[in-house]
């Protein structure tokens, strides 16, 4: 009996899905399009969340505190990474995403099926459209914040790539 946690961070064309299997204490899984993908690792024990997104190189640690109501992690490293800060209100996952350049706000609804929203603005933000079975909102979230980061990252490779030619 698995719990999984499916959908899509951005868009159609611009996008990452997500495909992950939660059992109560390990969230694994794939974050990635048809070419570019990592693998998600995550392990939740007593209040505290580890794990890795992605590959030895290409990839990022995941290390903070989690728990019913809040989120409290870093993704990456202590100079090139990113801080999650969420706060549950109600069914509102709300905070900050907060990058090596900018902020981003983090806007998210769950309920017991389902997490959707948006992290990021109008303009440069990505949609979030997940389906929970059994998987906590916090969790999903900072699954969805991973993917997140992700698709940032290979974004801006992407754009360094083509720039530097």
């Amino acid at each position: 009996m698995g719990m999984n946690l499916n959908g899509r961070i951005g868009g159609i064309t611009q996008g990452y899905d997500l495909q992950a299997v939660w059992n109560g204490t390990h969230l694994t899984g794939r974050i990635g399009g048809r070419f570019e993908g990592k693998d998600i690792r995550l392990s939740v024990q007593e209040g505290r969340v580890t794990g890795r997104i992605g590959g030895t190189f290409e990839g990022f640690d995941v290390t903070g505190d989690l728990s019913g109501d809040r989120v409290d992690v870093r993704l990456g490293g202590r100079i090139d990474g990113d801080d999650l800060h969420l706060t549950v209100s109600g069914a509102r996952i709300e905070g900050r995403f907060s990058g090596r350049i900018d902020g981003k706000d983090v806007n998210l609804t769950a309920d017991p099926e389902r997490l959707h929203g948006r992290i990021g603005g109008v303009v440069d933000g990505k949609d979030v459209h997940l389906t929970l079975a059994g998987v906590p909102g916090t969790l999903a979230a900072l699954a969805a914040a991973c993917a997140y980061k992700a698709l940032e990252d290979q974004q801006a490779a992407s754009t360094a790539a083509s720039t530097s030619t």
